[in-house]
């Protein structure tokens, strides 16, 4: 088999895992006091490190992620005993790590 051949058969290979991986994950969104932020940040299984933004209420935050559909409701019990409200968990069309 050529090169080439080997090149295209990966690149194909790896997308259809990435399709795979993307439908057992959800994007997690969360409000939650700034002062809890760390704690929160540890119990998000994340890529990289969630994203943060600030809120227009003084004193939160938001919080990005990505959370694996297998563990969802036991992550969601731990981020609400750990402060995160207005949680909001949305489906992943796509996702280019």
């Amino acid at each position: 088999m050529s090169d080439l051949k080997k090149i295209i058969i990966e690149k194909l290979n790896q997308k259809i895992k990435k399709i795979f991986k993307d439908k057992k994950s959800k994007y997690i969104l969360l409000n939650a006091p700034n002062d809890k932020i760390s704690d929160i940040s540890k119990i998000l299984p994340v890529l990289k490190s969630p994203t943060v933004l600030p809120l227009n209420k003084k004193g939160w935050s938001s919080l990005h992620s990505v959370i694996d559909d297998e563990s969802f409701w036991e992550v969601i019990d731990e981020l609400k005993l750990a402060g995160a409200e207005d949680i909001l968990v949305c489906p992943i069309e796509k996702m280019v790590i």
